[in-house]
């Protein structure tokens, strides 16, 4: 798949600074470009080859991180305003690819499991969570063209 990049997706690579006790893994700042306000801080994890999605938001903007583990993170634009309707967007994110990657409203996005080991994923919004401006689809049978299979060649 080549890569689209969606109007309004912002892949931000972030600083890991190690030093004799560990290291720091920075996530986001109220100076970032993509700040606007805080609405709620969560973390969630998915074992390998699961698939959580998909789902969108009216009003919500998402800010993706994984800490620990990788997952596939796709996004699909079926926006009737946008250049990209009709398209996809992956973004391999975790120990491998250490970025935040902030989601607009109206864009749909699932993220499934890869590599051996459980990942934490940690997301940061600007709206606290209110279900009635969420929407839900089935990851494999809910309408859009995505097939989450692990490409192997």
């Amino acid at each position: 798949m080549s890569q689209i990049l969606i109007p309004g997706v912002v892949v931000t690579p972030l600083k890991r600074i190690p030093d004799d006790r560990g290291r720091i893994m920075h996530i986001v700042k109220s100076s970032d470009d993509i700040f606007t306000q805080f609405g709620e801080v969560y973390c969630s994890t998915i074992y390998p080859g699961v698939v959580k999605g998909w789902h969108i938001h009216d009003l919500m903007t998402l800010n993706y991180v994984v800490i620990k583990g990788m997952i596939k993170f796709v996004l699909y634009d079926d926006r009737e305003d946008s250049t990209t309707k009709g398209k996809f967007q992956e973004v391999y994110i975790g120990d491998h690819n250490y970025v935040r990657v902030t989601v607009p409203p109206r864009v749909w996005n699932g993220f499934m499991g890869i590599g051996t080991e459980e990942a934490l994923v940690i997301n940061f919004t600007d709206i606290p969570h209110d279900p009635n401006e969420i929407h839900r689809l089935d990851p494999h049978e809910g309408g859009i063209p995505y097939n989450w299979a692990v490409k192997d060649r």
